[in-house]
């Protein structure tokens, strides 16, 4: 049975959920920053995936690239899997910006993670669900319940 990591569910605020994967908003406000969960468990590498998941997963990726990229006018959008500290495969989509704390180099421990003031993450959070809104995507927490459960957390290394 699929279980979200600890330290992602600690980390980040769940949004919602495609057909494959859980959608999260990282707790880090420094930047716009996503995270695509595939909901399968044992999964730490995309090879670990079937190749309809694989498939299922590049598109739910492109969707919310495309989707960030526009909502907050990124001038990059950065893609990665890494899964040194939380081996649990998820991508994270991050909108990188010329003049953001750790541009141009990755945004690893350039900067310590900057909690979400409620107004801003609720904005973010409405910004996103309306844009992602369709038959594919299932928000899960209204903006308004997160901004409850907006309390600081320690430096997000993923």
């Amino acid at each position: 049975m699929f279980s979200l990591d600890q330290r992602l569910r600690e980390d980040s605020y769940v949004i919602g959920r495609f057909p494959l994967s859980l959608l999260l908003l990282s707790r880090d406000a420094n930047y716009p920053w996503c995270i695509l969960v595939p909901e399968r468990e044992n999964t730490y590498e995309l090879y670990h995936l079937s190749e309809e998941d694989q498939q299922q997963l590049i598109g739910e990726s492109s969707r919310l690239a495309e989707v960030m990229d526009s909502v907050f006018d990124a001038d990059k959008m950065n893609i990665a899997t890494l899964g040194n500290v939380v081996p649990q495969l998820h991508l994270h989509h991050i909108a990188r910006y010329k003049d953001d704390p750790a541009w141009p180099a990755p945004i690893w421990g350039a900067v310590p993670a900057r909690a979400y003031e409620p107004e801003p993450l609720k904005s973010r959070v409405e910004k996103l669900m309306n844009a992602l809104a369709g038959e594919d995507f299932t928000p899960l927490n209204d903006a308004s319940e997160l901004v409850s459960s907006a309390a600081p957390r320690p430096k997000i290394d993923c």
